[in-house]
């Protein structure tokens, strides 16, 4: 029944995105529309090519709302910029010295024109009203009940704010879907706009998908690869991509912001990071294979990087990718595949999922087989937490699923993460999917540590979960003293390839990320039996006594 409802949208989109809310003339004169139906009630419409965007409102105050729209306050000081969140305390955090989320230069950019041209304010419907133009920017997660469950994105979040926008405004206004979305999500808020249309009311949907990377955001903001528009091809549509281009064209060259029609828009931002996240997984795949013949993935990954058809970045083997949209994303362009028939991509997608979370597993089964086959009961000191470093953001953290599968075990984890709250690394294990439904040993098997040194101590093992740079730096020495023995280390991220004989004197037992490092481990199981666990299971948990 959904594939053919998907089935029957893709059939009417042209239709439906074609069809005029009212006449129109040629871009070069002002409009002047005239509602027949109600002749008591006559609309004018002004949208000649002097109208610009003077006020605009973002709906959702989180990492892409609130950044986005801070840099565009910075860098059109002339624009009145409102960030809008149902979540109070998220916006006394973004009025106060602590920013609600952390990002490298936020913090500067906010305070430079917070109070002057930039606000937070939970005031939704009075920002909405007086804005010229309206960014979208709430979560679209992946439904995790009904149909399309775990595969399919989540649009309620979407449809409240269309809702909300067509019930408080007035006039022409521009509304922008600017978070990550799937596709069709643009013509979802036109359909609901076309459904409660009203004589005062004309409203232009627009996509404007983001590119940022946590952790680099400010300075993909102020400096981006394009600029992404997308709307309708007729001339109101165009009308409205002109005037959004109108903004960023305040800092951003020309050349690099990029108009296309809507699906096309959105399709350009999952094909996106699908691609991103492919070349990830295809380079953990090598370090599987290295890891069983001796190479190095990083020589490798140097090697095929300089082939300037395939280029350098993301190609570092890791412990998988995380994040709030390489998997959701991926996912949805799966969903999107199945429902139009599409088995053979979909298969294709999904296997760059499959393989993530084998790495994940296949990393903590490593573990699991170095401590002699068992974790139960023992300390280990996981440091990271965070998804990637330079940033507090959690979700999908590999860090997350790492810890699962130890907690699975009967591990006790002893976690450090610069910018991590304690709240909410607790809160992250305490999922259903994460705890197998019991909360409560979480609070038996984690301690959340605000020092590395404390976390490491007495441990049986480190392991290395986020890249953060301070990891490079720590004493190992003193770490190793107060570990039991054998000491083992295992770097989920190649952070400390360059440490490797210094460790090694220490006395560290190394394991890595693709490459065999300690010639000489602890026997612990014939070489060649590989992980215990198969590729589509977690470890097993460990029976009671």
């Amino acid at each position: 029944m959904l594939v053919s409802q998907i089935h029957l949208e893709l059939v009417n989109h042209h239709r439906l995105r074609h069809r005029p809310r009212f006449p129109h003339v040629s871009g070069e004169e002002e409009l002047t529309v005239t509602d027949t139906t109600h002749s008591s009630s006559c609309l004018t419409v002004e949208m000649s090519k002097m109208f610009q965007i003077k006020r605009i409102c973002c709906i959702g105050a989180g990492y892409v709302g609130g950044p986005t729209c801070s840099v565009i306050a910075q860098m059109c000081p002339e624009i009145t910029v409102t960030v809008v969140d149902v979540n109070e305390s998220r916006i006394n955090a973004w009025n106060s010295d602590t920013l609600p989320i952390y990002e490298p230069g936020l913090k500067d950019v906010v305070e430079s024109c917070r109070g002057q041209n930039l606000f937070f304010s939970t005031d939704i419907d009075s920002a909405i009203r007086d804005a010229d133009l309206v960014f979208i920017s709430v979560n679209t997660p992946t439904k995790t009940y009904g149909m399309g469950k775990g595969r399919a994105a989540d649009l309620k979040f979407i449809e409240a704010c269309a809702r909300r926008i067509v019930e408080v405004s007035n006039g022409y206004k521009i509304v922008t879907e600017k978070s990550t979305v799937p596709v069709r999500a643009a013509e979802s808020i036109r359909r609901i706009f076309d459904a409660n249309t009203k004589p005062s009311l004309n409203l232009q949907v627009l996509s404007n998908p983001e590119f940022l990377a946590e952790g680099t955001a400010v300075r993909d903001l102020k400096e981006p690869d394009r600029v992404l528009i997308g709307g309708d091809e007729t001339a109101e549509g165009q009308r409205a991509i002109r005037l959004l281009c109108a903004v960023y064209e305040h800092w951003v060259p020309k050349a690099r912001i990029i108009t296309t029609n809507t699906w096309s828009s959105e399709l350009s931002k999952l094909a996106a990071n699908a691609f991103l996240a492919q070349r990830i997984s295809s380079i953990n795949s090598i370090s599987a294979l290295c890891e069983a013949t001796g190479a190095d993935v990083e020589e490798v990954a140097l090697a095929i990087g300089m082939d300037q058809r395939i280029g350098s970045k993301f190609l570092k083997a890791s412990i998988g990718f995380g994040g709030s949209c390489f998997q959701k994303d991926v996912l949805n362009l799966v969903y999107l595949c199945e429902a139009l028939n599409l088995p053979e991509v979909a298969s294709y997608w999904q296997q760059v999922i499959d393989m993530n979370e084998y790495q994940r597993r296949r990393f903590a089964c490593r573990i699991i087989d170095c401590l002699f086959n068992t974790v139960t009961g023992k300390k280990i000191a996981l440091l990271g937490f965070s998804f990637k470093k330079d940033t507090g953001d959690t979700r999908e953290s590999s860090s997350i699923y790492i810890s699962k599968y130890l907690m699975d075990e009967g591990a006790k984890l002893f976690i450090y993460d610069p910018k991590v709250l304690k709240e909410q690394i607790i809160h992250d294990l305490s999922q259903p999917n994460i705890s197998e439904d019991n909360p409560e040993r979480v609070s038996e098997l984690v301690t959340v540590t605000s020092d590395p040194y404390e976390a490491c101590q007495g441990s049986h093992a480190l392991v290395i979960c986020t890249e953060w740079d301070m990891f490079k730096e720590l004493d190992y020495e003193t770490i190793y003293k107060k570990m039991l023995k054998p000491a083992f280390i295992f770097d989920g991220r190649r952070v400390l390839d360059h440490l490797h004989g210094h460790l090694q004197n220490i006395g560290f037992q190394i394991e890595t990320i693709g490459k065999k490092v300690t010639v000489t481990r602890i026997p612990y199981t014939p070489a060649a039996t590989g992980p215990r666990v198969a590729a589509v299971e977690p470890p097993a948990k460990k029976a009671k006594a």
